[in-house]
């Protein structure tokens, strides 16, 4: 009896065994066969996406000038550039949104000035489009030093400082850049001494033998410089290709002003902006060279003040 027990214990431990692995098996099956069925490249990724190298041109150039991707240092120097303006995302899209505002401003100086448009980009690579100033002092949309600044004929005191002002700042650039074209004979190398300074550049040529950009082994800033101009240049014309979906509603608007002609000192611009029927924020946004309280201005030079034309936006009531 006791032996008959047992072998009916075995019997069913053994069919239990059994539906046990013919169920993990099943279970296997349909397992993976449901993975392949709905098997997405991005499903392999916890946050349901991938993070791809953007694609390249095939062909890239600067003002006219072909960059020489060909060889690898090149390719990968501006695939760095490529890659950290592709998912650096908030500046990047930022410039997006801005360069609506401001380009429309920047270019026409530049054709005045007979220079390629591809140097809005430089603007771009230098600061956002935005007055910033640098650790080391350059300042606004150009990044002047005050010495430069001053050389281009921009006014800088502690009163008024032109490298605020982007008209102004953007002339005393094609001053620079003209000078350094005509003195190196190439606009990629003229880019590379906005970044270095013009002796910088002489002096590593003629330490290294070389005339070109790409052949002289400069600080990595400056070796990273033309090839951020570049990438910018190519993302900024073409941001869907880099997965930027930005409307155009969601572009920042060019700002309309008047004009009006300050010759007199102003010893309080907070009423002065009053009496132009704007307040004193109003007035330091669309003027930010202005940099005090107050305007001596005892030469009676003319400046020239804008405020926002009536009705294009909305002032915030006291």
């Amino acid at each position: 009896m006791q032996h008959s027990k047992s072998n009916l214990y075995y019997f069913f431990l053994g069919v239990i065994i059994t539906i046990g692995l013919v169920f993990f098996s099943i279970t296997l099956f349909f397992a993976d066969n449901t993975t392949n069925a709905n098997s997405n490249p991005n499903e392999d990724f916890p946050q349901g996406y991938k993070i791809i190298s953007p694609e390249i041109p095939t062909y890239l150039e600067f003002a006219g000038e072909k960059i020489p991707t060909e060889n690898f240092e090149v390719y990968e120097r501006m695939e760095r550039e490529f890659l950290s303006n592709t998912y650096w995302h908030s500046a990047t899209i930022l410039a997006i949104k801005k360069a609506n505002r401001w380009f429309p401003i920047i270019e026409p100086i530049l054709k005045k000035n007979n220079l390629p448009d591809d140097f809005k980009y430089l603007c771009v690579a230098e600061s956002n489009l935005e007055n910033v100033i640098s650790p080391a002092g350059a300042t606004g949309f150009w990044q002047f030093m005050k010495p430069a600044g001053e050389k281009y004929g921009l006014e800088i005191n502690s009163q008024v400082d032109e490298r605020y002002d982007v008209e102004k700042s953007t002339e005393a650039a094609c001053k620079y850049l003209i000078d350094s074209y005509n003195m190196f004979g190439s606009w990629i190398t003229a880019a590379a001494s906005y970044n270095m300074g013009q002796d910088g550049i002489k002096e590593q040529q003629g330490r290294q033998k070389s005339n070109n950009y790409f052949n002289l082994v400069l600080n990595s800033e400056t070796s990273r410089f033309v090839a951020r101009i570049i990438s910018l240049k190519y993302i900024l014309q073409s941001p869907e290709r880099y997965g930027f979906d930005i409307t155009e509603e969601k572009k920042y608007k060019p700002l309309t002003y008047d004009e009006v002609t300050l010759d007199s000192s102003v010893t309080n611009m907070a009423d002065y902006a009053s009496s132009l029927g704007v307040n004193y924020f109003i007035l330091k946004m669309y003027n930010p060279w202005l940099r005090d309280s107050a305007l001596s201005n005892k030469s009676k030079k003319s400046y020239s003040i804008k405020i926002p034309t009536n009705g294009s936006i909305e002032i915030i009531k006291e």
